[in-house]
Parts: structure tokens; sequence; C-alpha cells
């Protein structure tokens, strides 16, 4: 039996420049950290003593026969990809729940190669983890999804990552105190407005959209390095006050970005003293992200009362192996 453990994502700015219809022909980076919130994939070979071939428990159960029944896509494509023929037993646990802005899918992705590789007795890179969960995704099962997720899921950490080019997912790990990234983390909070829609159909609209949206994709690119320089200084407030204008940037890529619900929170958080904040992931519900002075959070709580709020910290070791017996008794 293999159980993996691959973290969640926040991103802070770059969100949009990462997907291959930009990078290709302008400057695409993400700024974002993983947290310290888990997708956990357990599997084993199955024994053959079943009516059905493999086992895959998510949010529901498939007993199936071949790797064509397969319901899950990424389920199916990674085990296409791998070319496993023989009966799979896999169960997805996640701390936080899927189609909230945080990456999920991705994690998931990059969680399932990384435990089938180990059951087939594998040990692989992070980069490879991370560059073969960008092509099944977006080239397997055909989601409009970017780099930035199954990159961040992989490496873990908090990074500066660069899309496109010569430099294509160079991944930097920020080079700033461990104090500051402390303050940082003190400075924010984490909210639950409900689930999302479809994060592949509000990307979709997005990505249709980029030729209409250069200057404001560009503008979204500079906020990266801006803020990796705010980090390096005194002026963590400004970071927060970047954090909102990118949030207001990044609701005029598409209008499913967010909805009224979203913009009255987002509007009560700010007056309750929340210097910025942004809506997390492609958009339409999942959770928000704010920037408050620790002596406001109170404030800000009681005016968010309604929402769930989720406690985060940094991580920084990206997608592991955290149990790891190979199944001697398989019968063949």
């Amino acid at each position: 039996m293999i159980i993996s453990r691959t973290p969640f994502r926040v991103s802070f700015f770059g969100g949009g420049t990462d997907y291959n219809g930009w990078f290709q022909e302008h400057k695409g980076a993400v700024l974002a950290t993983t947290i310290d919130k888990y997708c956990y994939i357990t599997c084993r070979y199955l024994p053959p003593f079943f009516e059905h071939k493999s086992r895959i428990i998510y949010s529901k159960m498939e007993h199936v026969h071949g790797i064509d029944d397969i319901d899950h896509p990424s389920v199916r494509e990674v085990l296409r990809f791998l070319n496993i023929k023989e009966g799979i037993e896999i169960h997805h646990d996640g701390d936080l729940p899927a189609r909230t802005g945080l990456g999920s899918s991705s994690s998931f992705t990059v969680g399932l190669l990384n435990s089938l590789y180990a059951l087939k007795g594998a040990m692989v890179t992070k980069e490879r983890l991370a560059t073969e969960a960008i092509d099944i995704e977006q080239n397997r099962i055909k989601e409009n999804v970017g780099c930035q997720d199954q990159t961040l899921a992989a490496y873990g950490g908090f990074n500066y990552i660069e899309f496109g080019g010569p430099n294509h997912l160079r991944v930097q790990p920020l080079t700033i105190s461990t104090a500051q990234l402390n303050l940082l983390q003190e400075h924010l909070m984490l909210f639950f407005t409900g689930f999302s829609r479809s994060a592949s159909q509000i990307a979709a609209h997005q990505v249709k959209n980029i030729p209409h949206k250069k200057a404001e994709l560009n503008r979204m690119y500079e906020m990266t390095q801006e803020a990796v320089q705010i980090l390096n200084s005194n002026n963590l407030l400004a970071f927060g006050r970047l954090l909102g204008e990118g949030w207001k940037l990044k609701r005029t890529l598409s209008d499913k970005i967010s909805t009224a619900h979203i913009d009255e929170l987002y509007e009560g958080a700010i007056r309750a003293g929340a210097i910025g904040g942004k809506l997390l992931g492609a958009g339409g519900g999942g959770f928000v992200l704010l920037f408050v002075e620790p002596q406001r959070k109170p404030k800000v709580r009681e005016a968010l009362k309604n929402l769930l709020e989720v406690p985060i910290k940094f991580e920084n070791l990206g997608s592991q192996i955290i149990f790891y017996q190979p199944d001697s008794g398989l019968v063949k």
C-alpha cells in the first residue's frame, strides 16, 4: 500500500498568465505558496477476489472492469499514461473540498502520479511530476487549466514561477527571512464562501478573452515582481494593497469570475478593516483570501461570521510519499 500527501495552494499574483494561450507569446509568472492542507491518495494493487477489477473511491465509489469504464477523468488518464494493467484500488481523502479555488484537482493528479509511480517501484523528480501532470490535464483530459497548480503541488513552498520562453516552469523559492514569512502569514485570513462553479468552464471564458486583455495580463505579470520587492522591504501593508488591486484587475478578465454575493462579502471585509484580498482560483465561489492587520482580525471575523474561517500555514515539502509498503501479497 502507498499513501501520498500533496498540498493545496494559495496564489497571490499572476494567475491568468500561466495559460498556454498567454505565455507562448508573452511573459508569465505567478507568486504563490502551498499550505498545510492536503490531498491524500492511498493506492494498492487490488487482490483478484472481487467481481470488479478495480475500485476507485472519492466523492463516489466506482467498481470497474477496465480503464475505459472509469468515470473519474484524472484516474482514467493517469492509469492510461502509466500503462497500468493490473487491478487497482485508489482512495482519495482531502482536507478541504474540491472546486474551491485551491488547486485541488491538480493536487489530486500530482498525488496520484506520485502514488502510482511508487507502486511501480519508481521514484520520480518533482519536475517530472509537474510536467506530466500538466500534460495529462491539458492534453489528455482537455481541461482549461494553466501550469501553476501542478507545479506548486509537486514542488511545494513559497515560489516565484516563470512561464514561457527559455525559462518555462522555472521555480524560484522566495528568498526572504523566516520572520518576514511568518509576519505575512499572520496577516492572512481564509474564508469559505461556498462551492464554486466549474473552474474549467470559467477558465475557458477567461482564455477566450486573452486576446482582448493584453494590458490587464501584462499588468498582472508586473505585479508578481512588485510583490517580491515588497516582501523584501519593510512595507508589508503594501502587499495587501497590491493584492486588492490585483483582485480588481482579475475581475475584469471575465464576468464569470465574481458574483454579486462575493462582491458584497469582499466589500464587507474591507469596511471591517481588511486592506486587500482576492477570490482564489478561477472564480465563482470557493475561498476568499484576505490581508488583515492582526489587531483588526476580530472585526473582519465578525463581519464574515456567517462564513467558515480556515486557519492556514505555509508548507514547503510538496508532494510526498508518506507511507510505502509494497503489496507483496498480490495474487497474480
